[in-house]
């Protein structure tokens, strides 16, 4: 085996494997078969190996270190798993045990756990994966790698193993078992998954400072928790290809230990923002006679985005408490300080903004999201907001064919000059702004239904076909797009829409973390499930948080019951999640000294306010380094109306930690009601005072449509029930005296 100019691929670590697995070069210990899989566990030395092979089709098999040479090993009862061994040596001692999916999917785990005799220093180890042929033999030029760990995000790889069709594999390091060994080294799994061919997989991280890792003595240590998703029949399609990445994450994810969610009170959270941005001086700065918000903390030129932002979230929250908020008008007086009537567009900045802005250069994304909140407006009612948004669609067109649908970084408004063309990360431009726009395009469809708005969604999404995983450029234009993609495919009655949804949600998630940190400060909030907010950032963003959560809902509620269940599964727990993690976004929810508090990038910190940070990180950096997001205000209020039913007549608040459809009163103190979780889930379903008081006095009843009755019970001052996620539900109420 040689690379194209004749050099070997091979490595002193990879001719080792070879003898492992081709020839009879270690002691077998366990033998196993699953699914269409053999599974062999065998000893050297120096490593145990974890060996899947297929038939005819080669296979894989994984690394194991075992540390000192005079190590001995033993089988284990086997108690359930497919294999269990350890071994013992003076350097320590360590237990391997593999477990295999029940119902006889392809889906393992593989966690070792090792304990030193005395303090152990440890090097770099070789990564665990090795590929190999039909004839045994060490084989990576037959690997297809897709996607692979970015930075601090899910530690994965997914990728196609060799001509003879041994499958697609989806493997996994799960990162939030390991916790232990960052703490303990010092370390962090920054791209501790990737593939380097020939070496491909996990390789334990050191420490940055000093370049290993130290073990204590005594401790045991889980050093690997592998996970691997295997597919007899591999798609490689791109639609196809994604929603077998999505269906294999769907298939694992109750192995990737998901925290409990817990209950936030958002109401009150939105009303104290409300406050904030009525009253706060930090918030606020008067132009032309009007008011706008600054985006960060007494910081940076207000822009449209930030105005129609907060419009936009207000407008909701002020129908969700049944009344039409002052604000927004006071907002929407101010807006059309931003509209160029010659371009007939809207622009970034007012036109007395600082000559250290350029007042013509635009981002790409930055003309379209404001565009889709003026749509929201107009399409709640707002007269002025459709007016505006029908005066600049044509602008947004202009620029998208201009570009052929494949936008820049940054360009001139005048005449579509490219000022940035790609980014510096990646190399490419902003792959995702086709998805946002053709979401709105489709809502001039449903604000006109003219033919032609559908007629760009589809050229929008026909052009971002190909990409796979690096469509992603800032995660919630990403979540833009696959709703956009479900609506066209109930518009269109074309299902390679749905599929094209797929494409989107599978660079979503490539970009999530699907693991909880408890690295250093980290420990302080959760970012279980969270998703950088750009492709090559390494926070996540309270902004790109909710705005994803939205269009999330939008998504399950068109996607309805013809979604593949593993998506169903995904977008429910990322909004089930956003509820409780977005908490973390607010200062006052966080120690003193987990905030950053110098060198913050715009404006300051006041915790009294109640605006969102725009950054944490899950590797015990400060949070809020870029600033406290003004423009972020709305999460408060989008997680209150999303989350939170409020029923006229009703004298408490319905909260349902995944969507609740179809609601109907049917008397006075009855209603039915669906909830739109994933089968086969749990949901917690709670009746909670606006005010945050006590729901003493109401006594409820709950049944599922069967007939079968779920119990409340009182927690923190409210009533809650546990019931399936996927249930129809009568539930009915009456007032006692207190």
């Amino acid at each position: 085996m040689a690379r194209d100019d004749g050099t070997s691929l091979l490595t002193p670590e990879l001719i080792v494997a070879e003898k492992v697995i081709a020839h009879d070069g270690a002691r077998s210990l366990a033998r196993a078969e699953h699914g269409g899989l053999s599974i062999e566990v065998k000893f050297t030395s120096d490593a145990l190996w974890v060996i899947f092979c297929r038939d005819g089709s080669g296979g894989l098999a994984l690394r194991f270190p075992v540390f000192g040479s005079d190590a001995v090993a033993r089988v284990r009862p086997a108690d359930g798993a497919i294999a269990s061994v350890d071994w013992h040596g003076p350097a320590g001692h360590a237990t391997l045990r593999v477990t295999a999916d029940a119902f006889g999917l392809e889906q393992f785990r593989a966690q070792y756990c090792f304990t030193p005799t005395a303090s152990l220093r440890i090097s770099k180890l070789p990564r665990d994966i090795v590929a190999f042929g039909a004839d045994g033999r060490p084989d990576p030029s037959g690997v297809t790698v897709e996607a692979q760990q970015r930075k601090l995000n899910t530690a994965l790889l997914y990728f196609t193993l060799g001509e003879e069709q041994f499958g697609k594999v989806l493997y996994l390091q799960n990162l939030t078992a390991l916790n232990p060994y960052f703490n303990a080294t010092g370390s962090k799994p920054e791209n501790a998954v990737q593939a380097e061919m020939p070496e491909m997989g996990y390789s334990p991280p050191l420490n940055a400072d000093t370049g290993h890792a130290d073990l204590p003595a005594g401790k045991p240590i889980m050093l690997y928790d592998t996970i691997l998703a295997i597919r007899a029949y591999p798609q490689s399609e791109e639609a196809d290809s994604a929603w077998q990445f999505l269906d294999m994450i769907g298939g694992i994810y109750p192995l990737l230990s998901p925290p409990k969610a817990d209950f936030r009170h958002w109401p009150s959270r939105a009303e104290a923002t409300v406050q904030d941005l009525m009253h706060a001086p930090e918030a606020r700065i008067e132009h032309f006679g009007h008011v706008y918000f600054h985006p960060y903390t007494a910081s940076e030129y207000p822009d449209v985005m930030v105005q129609l932002a907060i419009a936009s979230a207000l407008d909701d929250w002020g129908r969700w408490k049944g009344l039409k908020h002052p604000l927004v008008r006071e907002i929407m007086a101010g807006i059309e300080g931003f509209h160029d009537k010659e371009l007939k567009t809207l622009r970034r900045y007012l036109p007395n903004v600082g000559k250290d802005k350029n007042a013509n250069a635009v981002d790409s994304w930055y003309l379209y999201h404001p565009m889709l909140n003026l749509a929201n407006l107009a399409i709640a009612g707002n007269k002025q907001a459709r007016e505006l948004f029908l005066d600049t669609i044509d602008y947004g067109i202009k620029a998208a064919r201009h570009f052929r649908y494949k936008w820049p970084i940054l360009y001139d408004m005048r005449d579509f000059s490219v000022i940035q063309d790609v980014a510096e990360a990646d190399q490419r431009g902003q792959t995702d702004v086709g998805g946002i726009y053709a979401w709105v395009m489709l809502q001039a469809f449903e604000l006109t239904l003219d033919r032609r708005f559908v007629d760009e969604a589809i050229a929008a999404i026909e052009a971002a076909k190909g990409m796979r995983f690096d469509l992603n450029y800032q995660a919630n234009l990403t979540a833009w797009g696959a709703a956009a993609c479900v609506r066209l495919w109930r518009i269109t009655d074309r299902k390679d829409f749905l599929k094209q949804s797929y494409v989107y949600l599978a660079s979503f998630f490539h970009n999530a973390q699907i693991w909880n940190s408890d690295i250093g400060m980290a420990r302080h909030w959760r970012n279980f499930l969270g998703v950088t907010c750009l492709q090559d950032a390494p926070y996540m963003a309270a902004y790109e948080c909710f705005d994803s959560y939205s269009a999330f809902e939008r998504y399950l509620d068109y996607g309805g019951p013809d979604l593949i269940p593993s998506v169903r599964l995904l977008l429910s727990e990322y909004c089930r999640h956003a509820l409780d993690r977005a908490w973390f976004y607010y200062p006052d929810a966080l120690p003193e000294e987990s905030v950053a508090k110098d060198d913050i990038r715009n404006g300051y910190i006041l915790r009294r306010l109640n605006f969102p940070l725009e950054d944490l990180y899950p590797d015990s950096q400060p949070a809020g380094q870029v600033g406290q997001e003004i423009y972020g205000s709305g999460a408060a209020l989008i997680y209150t109306t999303r989350s939170f039913r409020r029923i006229e007549g009703v004298p408490f608040l319905i909260w349902c930690d995944v969507f609740v459809r179809a609601v109907h009163k049917i008397d006075a103190t009855t209603i039915s009601m669906r909830i739109d979780g994933p089968a086969g889930t749990e949901a917690r379903l709670a009746l909670v005072m606006e005010d945050g008081s006590t729901t003493d006095g109401i006594e409820p009843r709950l049944t599922t449509s069967d007939g079968r009755a779920l119990p409340f019970e009182l927690q923190d001052g409210r009533l809650e029930a546990r019931l399936p996620a996927d249930a129809s539900l009568l539930f009915a109420w009456k007032e006692t005296k207190k």
